[in-house]
């Protein structure tokens, strides 16, 4: 990471000038391709899909989409020669319109089904030439326009239909930008400086590019219309969340004397490391939807993904190229005034920093307050226990809106099973036989509870394929639809199929979703076993304990069910669905969860890869976990509720998308991100490693040994700044190059005065527990000196350990054994000393001065 920073920084305009080519040529593109997004909910080998296949090859589809125009009058009926006059002429207006290829109303021969049993509702089919997405919108706006003209006092007029309905989606991007202007409030707030914003330019770069190119891609591989809409929010969410650990790292380099190049250097090489990781964490959660086999959820893998990536690849290279146009003006005016010795925020949790005095509370009642954050969970996962798969359609959607209204209208007239019919797809290739079974099929059936009516539809010329029509009692969303689905599939048809060649599936809008909801049920604890299970892989190769990524797979568990939870609660039960203008209540989308299961999964890694390394680093340190624990919380509590913050500010903006699903996706992440963030990473994670102790970092020795090392976030680099790069600063001596003695004790000398050696004891090293050299690093003043660099180094000259000191000047370095070690300091603004010390069987204290060279 740090030669890839390095070379952004030196080639910053040949960078930032490939993005811009990258964005405004895949924007290019996809303007003048357009869309071509399909949505396919069937599912191989299903019955649905086996009546799909059937009809298409019977009926060949009519090439257009179809909408709606839906009259009702309050007096009279919709036979009334005025009514009919008006609307017969809108009715010939609207045929005129380009791209509408045929109008089907109710006043033509045979159109009398078109209009209710008492005469007060009635309706006609509009049939674009295109589909819906190849509609000019404009044309569409023509046709609502025309139909609501005829309106007057006693006639009502409403519209449904996809191509309707798109037109009263909120304007393209609304959700986005209100989602970025909501990010940049929070990291003003959090920062103080506009430049700080950068975040948001790479979340702009990575999401528009992945959103152009989805557009190009549509044209090669299907894509749900969805796909979009949930590229961007997790593009979004992940690619502001990933520049700002970033950036945060970067600043605090600033903050403590680093020159601008070396401390973007110092973040990619560090906090770009666990971006990376966390990333990939992500795209692994995703591409786990190929598992399920379903072309539509595909799209959505391959969608999200791509935004992913890009988000990633965007924080590595336009990140850090970006920080070098800035230089300090990364920090406010008042930090870059600072003194760097002074600017740094607490890190080992002996600070007093909000986050350092929240985990002395926790230190001092993990119990209690874990025991809180497991009800509160608890609480709100209650009514997930009630979750139903589903699908919603404009009936869901806000009453004020016209395909809503139409929607009511024709099940008024018609009866709520009108908006979603099945169809009984026979195969009746066995002649007269088979033809007269499926007469009596479809008597028994209309005959059936829950059956309006059940019609055969006209069939074509010669062919074996037969088409009933049934129309339920209730509507496509309701549980007694799904019965009465079942009933027809397990016992009706069957029994009718019994002695004759006749062969029946139920098909139809509401039996495929069902079945696409089944097959997602059947095959979700697999799912999600699959990406809990490689999300702890990963984070037990990463930190090498098996306590933390069984931690991380419950936590992952809890966030999840206490966010459907939240969703089941507003969107299924109703709790203020209609007061917030989220529509009407219904079942949760079928596909939701396996699209909000790896999406929450890597969003909530994200934040354990960052708390966790922070005290994975001190445990390497200090073998302390009271302090590895304390210090993680207050080093990283900050800017994990600032990502949180932004990331529900972004998700939140997707209810006004206008998308149902969209709806449900942002507010179930903005749930989940929050209880993870406040709740699980602030509460519940570090409550429990204090609770469990050093057992936290347990491995077996047989599976350390097994394991590949992986460095995520490590510790910052303690060599100083290459030489070129400090020529502006005070001459100090490389760590590397202090004198090393051939035998114990030894004294030496560097920079200004010589120390004596401290300790006790000689002899070989002794087996038992690890022993530690601890002290404070002082200016000549005697002030405590953060972010020094230290080395312990063996009498052979071997480098054994190293590390920083803490933002109190305190520092640790672990000692393999007793015997005679160097231990190395150097400052970034003053200079190096080394010491001398023997080491036994306990730690040594030792104190070191570091001075400009010639002050006594």
């Amino acid at each position: 990471m740090a030669a890839l920073a390095r070379w952004c920084l030196r080639h910053r305009w040949t960078v930032l000038l490939l993005w811009t080519a990258a964005l405004f040529g895949t924007g290019a593109a996809s303007g003048a391709l357009g869309s071509a997004y399909s949505n396919d909910f069937s599912f191989p080998g299903t019955e649905s899909s086996r009546a799909y296949d059937s009809m298409r090859a019977a009926f060949p589809e009519r090439s257009g989409d179809t909408d709606t125009v839906v009259w009702s009058v309050e007096r009279g009926t919709v036979r009334d020669p005025e009514v009919r006059q008006r609307m017969t002429a809108a009715l010939g207006d609207i045929a005129k319109v380009p791209q509408v290829g045929t109008v089907q109303g109710p006043y033509e021969k045979g159109g009398a089904a078109r209009i209710s049993e008492d005469g007060t509702i009635a309706y006609a089919e509009v049939t674009f030439t295109e589909q819906v997405f190849e509609i000019e919108k404009a044309h569409t706006e023509r046709v609502i326009a025309r139909a609501e003209e005829a309106r007057t006092d006693g006639l009502r007029v409403e519209l449904g239909g996809q191509a309707v309905e798109q037109t009263q989606e909120p304007p393209a991007g609304l959700a986005e930008g209100v989602g970025l202007a909501a990010a940049a409030v929070v990291l003003l707030l959090a920062f103080g400086s506009f430049f700080a914003m950068l975040p948001l330019l790479n979340a702009v770069f990575a999401v528009g590019t992945g959103l152009a190119g989805l557009v190009v891609l549509s044209h090669v591989v299907d894509l749900p219309d969805v796909a979009p809409l949930l590229g961007s929010l997790i593009g979004l969410g992940v690619g502001i969340d990933y520049a700002l650990f970033i950036v945060t790292r970067h600043r605090k380099g600033l903050k403590t004397g680093l020159d601008p190049d070396t401390a973007a250097v110092r973040a990619m090489d560090t906090s770009g490391r666990a971006v990376l990781f966390a990333g990939g964490t992500v795209c692994v959660a995703l591409l786990a939807m190929f598992t399920l086999d379903l072309d539509f959820l595909n799209g959505v893998a391959l969608a999200t993904t791509l935004t992913t990536l890009l988000s990633v690849l965007a924080a590595s290279t336009l990140l850090p190229a970006m920080l070098g146009f800035l230089g300090t003006r990364a920090l406010s005016r008042r930090e870059r005034r600072r003194p760097a010795a002074t600017a740094a925020d607490e890190r080992d949790g002996t600070g007093g920093g909000l986050g350092a005095r929240w985990a002395g509370v926790l230190e001092r009642r993990p119990r209690a307050l874990a025991l809180v954050a497991v009800v509160v969970m608890a609480v709100l996962a209650i009514p997930a226990l009630s979750l139903r798969l589903g699908t919603n359609d404009q009936g869901n959607q806000p009453a004020s809106q016209t395909t809503r209204q139409a929607y009511d209208l024709l099940a008024e007239g018609f009866g709520p099973g009108f908006n979603g019919p099945l169809q009984m797809v026979a195969d009746v290739g066995g002649g007269a036989e088979d033809r007269a079974a499926l007469e009596r099929l479809t008597a028994e059936t209309a005959r059936m509870d829950g059956v309006v009516r059940a019609v055969p539809l006209p069939l074509p010329p010669d062919s074996d394929t037969a088409v009933v029509q049934v129309v339920p009692e209730t509507s496509p969303q309701d549980e007694r639809t799904d019965r009465l689905i079942d009933t027809l599939r397990d016992r009706t048809v069957p029994a009718a199929e019994r002695g004759t060649t006749l062969s029946v599936d139920i098909g139809g809008p509401t039996a495929v979703q069902k079945d696409f909801a089944t097959v997602i049920g059947q095959k979700l604890p697999m799912f999600v076993a699959l990406i809990v299970g490689l999300g702890a892989l990963l984070l037990l190769v990463a930190f090498r304990s098996v306590v933390v990524p069984l931690t991380a797979a419950l936590m992952n568990l809890i966030a999840a069910a206490a966010s459907f939870g939240v969703l089941v609660a507003v969107f299924q039960w109703g709790w203020g669905t209609e007061l917030l203008g989220l529509g009407k209540e219904g079942p949760i989308l079928s596909f939701l969860p396996v699209i909000m299961l790896p999406l929450l999964f890597g969003l909530s890694m994200d934040y354990q890869v960052f708390l966790v390394s922070r005290m994975h680093e001190e445990w390497t340190r200090t073998k302390d976990n009271a302090r590895s624990v304390r210090a993680g919380l207050a080093d990283t509590s900050r800017v994990i509720n600032c990502a949180a913050l932004i990331m529900i500010c972004v998700f939140l903006s997707f209810i006004l998308s206008g998308d149902r699903g969209g709806m449900m996706a942002g507010l179930g992440l903005a749930g989940a991100v929050a209880l993870d963030a406040f709740i699980l990473r602030t509460v519940l994670v570090p409550a429990l490693m204090f609770v469990i102790g050093r057992a936290n970092w347990w491995l077996p020795g047989w599976l350390d040994r097994r394991l590949p090392h992986l460095a995520v976030d490590p510790p910052d680099p303690v060599d100083p700044p290459d030489r070129a790069d400090r020529a502006d600063r005070v001459s100090r001596p490389d760590p590397a190059d202090a004198e090393v003695p051939d035998a114990p004790p030894a004294y030496v000398r560097t920079g200004a005065r010589e120390l004596a050696p401290v300790g006790g004891g000689a002899g070989p090293a002794a087996s038992g527990e690890a022993v530690a050299v601890r002290g404070a690093v002082l200016d000549s003043l005697g002030a405590r000196l953060p972010g020094a660099w230290l080395t312990l180094v063996a009498a052979n000259g071997a480098q054994i350990a190293r590390t920083t000191s803490g933002e109190d000047g305190r520092y640790t370095l672990p000692v393999p054994g007793s015997g005679a070690y160097i231990v190395v300091a150097t400052s970034p603004s003053l200079g190096a000393i080394s010491h001398s010390v023997l080491v036994s069987d306990a730690d040594v204290e030792l104190d070191l001065r570091v001075e400009l060279p010639g002050e006594v």
